[in-house]
């Protein structure tokens, strides 16, 4: 009885509530609202663009790919080392994927000739000693029954040749 007698215990409170405190917020708003002064924030002038005058015919353009091979060139006369990479060599399939994409599976001998097995995405190439694999100019340098050596060429942060070794390690069969 205590129990279905309390919801309405409730519903009789909010009934003696009523609306005589929201009269009086509400005239306080507008009086609030009238009073406030409406202050706007002048938006600053743009700034004036100057436009750049490219005189194309006396400059060299910027665009212009030979623009970066002079500068190559001139990286490469002052290079300290003398290692550089045979630009004009004729390039293998395995060099345009990188070498994290090239997976040994295998090997195969031939009496005095060792070939490593490499595997990318679904097609296996057979390589060999003095072949170049990845995107960094490698040179496989060495194969063993469970790995391939490389010795890659490539830029440091000051523009020079250098050697960085790697190796692809044989992958145990995925069943």
């Amino acid at each position: 009885m205590i129990l279905r007698s309390a919801p309405l215990l409730f519903v009789a409170a909010l009934a003696g509530c009523g609306d005589s405190g929201v009269g009086e917020v509400k005239q306080w708003m507008e009086e609030v609202k009238r009073q406030t002064p409406v202050s706007i924030q002048k938006i600053p002038e743009p700034k004036t663009f100057v436009p750049f005058a490219y005189g194309g015919r006396d400059e060299v353009d910027p665009y212009n790919p030979a623009k970066l091979q002079t500068a190559f060139d001139k990286l490469n006369a002052t290079a300290k080392s003398g290692l550089q990479p045979d630009i004009n060599r004729r390039r293998e399939p395995l060099e345009n994927f990188p070498l994290d994409n090239l997976v040994m599976v295998g090997t195969l001998e031939r009496p005095g000739l060792t070939y490593a097995l490499l595997r990318v995405d679904r097609t296996v190439f057979q390589v060999k000693v003095g072949n170049y694999v990845g995107q960094n100019h490698g040179l496989v340098t060495r194969i063993t029954d469970s790995d391939v050596e490389v010795r890659e060429i490539v830029r440091d942060a000051a523009g020079e040749w250098t050697e960085r070794k790697a190796k692809l390690e044989l992958q145990e069969s995925q069943r």
